[in-house]
């Protein structure tokens, strides 16, 4: 689909993702890390506003886009060989997997397709999704409805379930808190019958999550559990709120917020995501990105090449 000659869409220089939170809240079925961020960083492409700053409507956004092996690699630092095999997989998941999304005043839901359309082109190494009409609505901006975060946010994390944590968290992030019932974690965590005991299911998802973020940033996530008897039926997470600065545009007269959040550790990031990938091998290898998809750039090199020999010889 091509764009309107008269109108120009304001793009970033930095990726962003945007969504509204119906979806963000949504199961995605059997999604690994690497399906989902392939979605995300198409996602990003999408943009949102024109270039007055005036939110777009979901049928002035182009559906169509591609993803390069290059672009992937350079936003997740995946070596550049192993993406063509991520791409590849995940054209075949996009195509397949619909999104369950809960109904707002019953207890029904939706399910809505992902794309229309997915190519992969493997001698030019790039994919082609087309977005399906009726998922474009859920990833339009609409004041005060949709979740706004810089894709590299996310591009250090070993583990779908701190990638989806992480999102859940953007949607509160002015308040510094979160509440999620078991069940709802369970949904959007797409765990389906892995995990049944609560032990299991706290220990592998919300449990390591919050370690990882905070690994990653100065956060300070924390989580208490509530229960009703010796049954914990809920989960409510702490963390440091987000600064927000109201921003006019002179153009427009539109207020734009400008958002200040927790510093990254850029000092133990690297350090922090390389463990988590060396512990997903004891979890759940479908929900964690690949090892050796990982450049191994750091001094836990050779830990790291001893203990892919060891798992070699294991099996």
């Amino acid at each position: 689909m091509k764009k309107s000659n008269s109108l120009k869409v304001l793009t970033s220089k930095t990726p962003k993702v945007y969504t509204l939170k119906k979806l963000n809240n949504a199961n995605f079925g059997n999604f690994t890390l690497n399906d989902h961020q392939v979605y995300l960083h198409i996602i990003s492409k999408i943009g949102g506003v024109d270039e007055y700053g005036k939110y777009l409507q979901p049928e002035q956004l182009e559906r169509e886009h591609k993803l390069t092996a290059k672009e992937f690699s350079e936003i997740f630092n995946v070596d550049l060989s192993t993406c063509y095999g991520i791409l590849k997989q995940a054209v075949d998941k996009l195509m397949k997997t619909d999104i369950k999304i809960e109904k707002p005043y019953d207890k029904g839901f939706w399910r809505i397709n992902i794309c229309s359309m997915a190519e992969y082109n493997k001698n030019n190494g790039f994919i082609t999704i087309k977005f399906t009409d009726d998922i474009m609505p859920y990833l339009s901006q609409t004041r005060r409805r949709f979740i706004l975060y810089n894709l590299k946010e996310i591009a250090n994390f070993g583990s779908l379930y701190t990638t989806r944590l992480y999102e859940l968290i953007q949607e509160f992030k002015e308040t510094g808190w979160m509440l999620k019932s078991i069940d709802q974690l369970r949904d959007t965590f797409a765990v389906g019958d892995k995990l049944k005991t609560y032990a299991d299911f706290k220990k592998y998802t919300f449990a390591h999550a919050c370690q990882e973020i905070n690994d990653n940033y100065n956060i300070g996530l924390r989580f208490e559990e509530i229960k009703e008897g010796r049954k914990v039926v809920a989960v409510k997470f702490f963390f440091k709120q987000t600064v927000v600065t109201k921003v006019i545009n002179p153009k427009t007269g539109q207020t734009t917020n400008i958002y200040k959040k927790p510093k990254t550790k850029t000092s133990i990031r690297k350090k922090a995501k390389q463990a988590s990938l060396s512990s997903s091998q004891n979890i759940l290898d479908s929900q964690f990105s690949f090892v050796e998809a990982k450049p191994i750039k750091n001094i836990f090199s050779s830990f790291l090449s001893k203990f892919t020999s060891f798992k070699k010889d294991d099996n």
